[in-house]
C-alpha cells in the first residue's frame, strides 16, 4: 500500500498523518494565544479534537485489518470536523486572528480531502481471498 506513490511501512510515512501533525503543531501554537480563561473551555476541545486526527490514523494503521483501520480513519475524518467547527468558532470570537484561522482551516480541508481519498486507495488494493478450511477426515 502506497501514498503517493511512495512505499508505506509505518503511520509516520503516510502523508496524512505528517499533514494532520502539522496541522496539531500549529493549532497549539495558534491557541497559545487565547485567553486564559478559555484554557478549560475552546483552547482545551481545539487541541483534544487536533490530537485525535493523527492519532486515530496512527491506531487504524496498526489495526490487523482493512475494516479496522478504515474504522478509525472515519474517526479520525469526525474529530477534523470538529477542529473546522472550533476553528470557525475561535475566528468569530477573536480568539484566533483570522488570517489565521483561514490559513489553518484550508490545511484542514486539504487533510480532509485526503482522509477522504485514502479509504478509495485502501477498497482499490484489497483483494479478497476466503478462508481456507481444513478438510479433516480419515
Amino acid at each position: 500500500m502506497g501514498d503517493g506513490g511512495k512505499e508505506v511501512r509505518s503511520y509516520r510515512d503516510l502523508d496524512v498523518w505528517q499533514g494532520s501533525m502539522e496541522l496539531a503543531t500549529q493549532i497549539y501554537r495558534a491557541t497559545d494565544k487565547c485567553p486564559r480563561e478559555e484554557l478549560y473551555g475552546l483552547t482545551s476541545q481545539l487541541r483534544r479534537a487536533v490530537v485525535s486526527v493523527p492519532s486515530n490514523i496512527a491506531e487504524g494503521h496498526t489495526r490487523a485489518s482493512t475494516h479496522g483501520f478504515l474504522h478509525n480513519l472515519s474517526i479520525a475524518h469526525g474529530s477534523l470536523s470538529e477542529v473546522v467547527t472550533q476553528l470557525l468558532l475561535a475566528r468569530r470570537l477573536e480568539f484566533i486572528a483570522f488570517e489565521r484561522a483561514t490559513g489553518l482551516l484550508q490545511e484542514a480541508e486539504r487533510i480532509g480531502r485526503m482522509l477522504r481519498g485514502l479509504p478509495r486507495s485502501l477498497a482499490s488494493r484489497v483483494t479478497f481471498f476466503p478462508p481456507v478450511h481444513k478438510i479433516s477426515g480419515p
